[in-house]
């Protein structure tokens, strides 16, 4: 496997603010001996959570070698926190789309099968970028950032009623109009991607209203949509085993939940997101 950094401020000729982040990290799975040279795979950004103050590690890289196991490229964003606010983790966002469809063809990448996978907040950051994607402030980066389709792990989707306050309150800075426009549900629209979008009942940080305000916005408008709300797991579960926590003391979860890479998988595959052979589609 390829695993590589890249500074996405000075690939983009961009100014970098001091103290911001916006470094993607690169895990690409090499060609098997005796498959076809011309094998495209679909690739994923990864915006792990961490309430716009950090970038949790345990959404990063356990995630990133679930989906390289099965053969996609997989890429994690160290995005800027506060004190930044918006617009500047979806500006990096925005970067690393359109790094990896420029480095497509290097990486075995197909450029029209790049999914996006978030948690908490940035599974908000995630929908931002599903929906905000021709928005002013991205118009100078001259990219394609649209994600072909999108994965919200316990989001952090909906910014009023109950609903996580300090990921709200970092990406708006206390400012009660950009809060407003920030909710996803608010940001639905028909020609966004597909969503897959999970969450769990017991999540006492980020209730899962957000993921059900935000499903019944889905459907309003049209697309395409899974959703799966489990009974047992508490907050921050990324991949739910003993990758990201001790053995022996994985927290009690339902049974099926350390299955959802599978599932995510599955969603974008029936969307058109899957490893193509010159010969055709495996």
């Amino acid at each position: 496997m390829l695993v590589l950094q890249t500074d996405l401020y000075e690939y983009h000729g961009q100014t970098r603010a001091p103290g911001a982040a916006g470094k993607l990290t690169c895990y690409v799975p090499r060609t098997p001996e005796k498959v076809s040279v011309s094998r495209r795979r679909p690739g994923v950004l990864i915006l792990p959570g961490g309430a716009y103050r950090w970038v949790s590690g345990r959404e990063g890289e356990p995630v990133a070698l679930r989906f390289a196991a099965r053969g996609w490229a997989a890429f994690v964003l160290e995005y800027s926190c506060a004190p930044f606010g918006f617009p500047t983790s979806l500006r990096e966002a925005a970067m690393a789309m359109g790094y990896i469809r420029d480095k497509a063809a290097e990486f075995g990448v197909d450029p029209h099968m790049v999914a996006a996978v978030g948690f908490s907040a940035g599974g908000h950051l995630c929908g931002t970028l599903g929906t905000m994607y021709d928005c002013p402030e991205l118009a100078d980066l001259g990219v394609d950032p649209r994600p072909d389709a999108l994965c919200l792990c316990y989001p952090v989707a909906v910014s009023w009623g109950r609903t996580h306050e300090e990921s709200f309150e970092n990406i708006s800075r206390g400012d009660p109009d950009l809060r407003r426009r920030l909710s996803l549900d608010r940001l639905v629209r028909p020609d966004m991607p597909p969503v897959f979008l999970w969450h769990t009942r017991d999540d006492q940080s980020v209730p899962c209203r957000n993921s059900l305000v935000l499903a019944s916005a889905l459907e309003e408008q049209g697309v395409d949509f899974e959703m799966r709300i489990h009974r047992h797991g508490q907050h921050g579960l990324s991949t739910g085993d003993e990758m990201v926590y001790p053995a022996g003391n994985v927290p009690e979860i339902s049974r099926d939940i350390q299955n959802w890479p599978e599932y995510a998988m599955e969603f974008f595959r029936d969307k058109g997101l899957r490893i193509r052979d010159e010969e055709g589609a495996l």
